[in-house]
């Protein structure tokens, strides 16, 4: 992640170098960040599965090398088009996450599961926030190129590093029983009788709540607040150190918890989203917009990975990738769908009942929460009900 997000913030300003045209520059300054997010959605679940049949290291190495080899790509050619071409292969041929967190699962013990998400996550984020600033520093004394270089040089070392020192797992047999079975049945019995659909619905709407501010954050905050760039990002940054901080210990507090019990308890950190971004859209001071944007990154904790660990849970062990490739996809999704969104309601609406709209996409997701609290979790042939 620190690899890739080195890049991340200076995309507009590469492009914006690489054509006159302003309506291409439009288009392609979304593209170049739409396009990895529709490459991964589109293939997530395809290489889930090829996981499960030959093993997630495999697939882990594929996709740093996929990593690798697009960002070299990204070095050499300055064509905007074949850049954007170029983004869209990385995120359907790489796609780093979602085998990296079935391979985890393979070697984590099922009851610490909310914890091992809560890591991978933790590391994600560190990595943007770093990345982030190492690639400013590289572009205060040098080209793009040499970012795309090092994120390319990056990514190969990564490679060597997991096809070296990674364990191998093999992959999980099925059970004769489903081997039998046509695939048309195999993949009824993964979303009849169990709630992973309505866990994935729950996932992308606290999802698409998160991102809705995303296209508008910095003119909001800046022409609300009136202040300077630094408290912009200081104000981004801290919903992510919120995160950080606060993940593994939310996943510790929900690691023994039934179903029924987490949801109940999500429910409460929904409500208190909810409030927070209230406040963050209501007040208009400074301070308070920053402790209660620090304290949101803190409820976020309690969110994504704790899913996670439910989603992975109603699936067994033979079928995790393609369920977490599943969610990986639905995640992107999201994340299309509440950018998208939240950059047309601030143009129709205007920026100031942004974080109004959020507050809306919270309440909404609390339908599906409290209807799943009310229903049984069914657990997938050979899966444990509660880990060693």
């Amino acid at each position: 992640m620190g690899a890739m997000e080195m890049s991340g913030p200076f995309w507009p300003v590469h492009l914006r170098g690489l054509t006159a045209s302003e309506s291409v520059f439009s288009f392609a300054s979304i593209a170049v960040y739409v396009g990895p997010m529709l490459g991964i959605m589109l293939t997530s679940a395809f290489w889930g599965r090829i996981g499960d049949r030959y093993g997630h290291k495999l697939m882990m190495i594929r996709a740093l090398a996929g990593l690798s080899l697009t960002q070299l790509g990204l070095a050499l050619f300055s064509d905007i088009w074949v850049i954007l071409v170029l983004r869209f292969l990385q995120g359907a041929f790489a796609g780093y996450i979602a085998p990296a967190q079935a391979y985890g699962v393979s070697i984590e013990a099922p009851a610490r599961r909310a914890r091992l998400f809560a890591i991978l996550q933790i590391s994600t984020n560190v990595g943007s926030l770093l990345g982030a600033v190492v690639g400013g520093l590289i572009l205060d004394h040098a080209t793009f190129f040499w970012i795309n270089i090092s994120a390319s040089a990056l990514c190969a070392v990564c490679t060597v590093v997991a096809a070296v020192t990674l364990p191998n797992v093999p992959p999980v047999k099925k059970a004769p029983a489903a081997e039998s079975t046509t695939a048309t049945h195999s993949a009824q019995g993964l979303w009849q009788g169990t709630p992973l659909l309505s866990l994935l619905g729950v996932m992308g709407i606290l999802l698409l709540a998160r991102m809705l501010p995303q296209t508008s954050f910095s003119l909001y905050v800046s022409s609300v607040f009136e202040v300077s760039n630094s408290v912009v990002g200081l104000c981004y940054g801290l919903l992510a150190l919120g995160f950080i901080l606060s993940a593994t210990h939310w996943s510790r507090y929900f690691e023994h918890r039934t179903q029924q019990d987490t949801l109940q308890r999500i429910t409460f950190v929904v409500i208190g989203c909810i409030g927070l971004t209230a406040v963050a859209g209501l007040t208009r001071t400074p301070a308070v917009f920053v402790v209660a944007y620090f304290i949101w990154g803190v409820l976020l904790g309690a969110t994504t990975p704790v899913l996670m660990a439910l989603i992975s849970k109603t699936a067994d062990s033979s079928r995790q990738g393609h369920v977490l490739g599943i969610a990986q996809s639905t995640a992107q999704f999201a994340s299309i769908a509440g950018i998208s969104a939240g950059g047309l309601l601030s143009q129709v609406y205007g920026l100031q009942y942004t974080y109004l709209f959020v507050c809306l996409v919270y309440a909404v997701a609390l339908v599906p929460i409290v209807a799943l609290r009310y229903r049984p979790m069914v657990m997938p042939a050979g899966q444990p009900t509660r880990g060693d």
